[in-house]
């Protein structure tokens, strides 16, 4: 028999936790990736209209090189915490909603330094 109120139950369970931050997050990327989705479609069009050589000045700004990398970290991240909002609310077992939740973050994790590698050493090798 449990003799804790419907309070004491309640408390310390669920998003309470760290879901205003997580909320907050997850807004202050997609307002982030607005701008940054720009240099994105700049260099997607680079890529497809431009010749090799002109693309890659086009990487070596210090700018245009720092808008690429907000934007690789600010989409993993974005993405990282919506599928944990998705694995959340729709997994209940909890022994697989930690696994799917790491599994996720260490997926965007592996998926942003690769292409943070690949940007660098577009602009190394040239």
């Amino acid at each position: 028999m449990d003799y804790r109120s419907p309070l004491a139950k309640v408390r310390g369970l669920g998003s309470a936790k760290s879901g205003t931050s997580h909320w907050w997050m997850q807004r202050v990327t997609a307002v982030a990736l607005i701008p940054l989705s720009f240099w994105l479609i700049i260099f997607l069009d680079l890529s497809i209209n431009a010749p090799y050589q002109e693309m890659i000045a086009w990487l070596a700004s210090p700018l245009n090189t720092l808008g690429m990398v907000a934007w690789i970290l600010a989409v993993f991240y974005h993405s990282a915490l919506g599928l944990q909002v998705v694995i959340e609310d729709y997994i209940t077992a909890e022994g697989i909603k930690i696994v799917a939740v790491w599994t996720v973050n260490l997926s965007f994790l592996l998926l942003a330094l690769a292409a943070l590698i690949a940007v660098f050493r577009i602009l190394l090798i040239g």
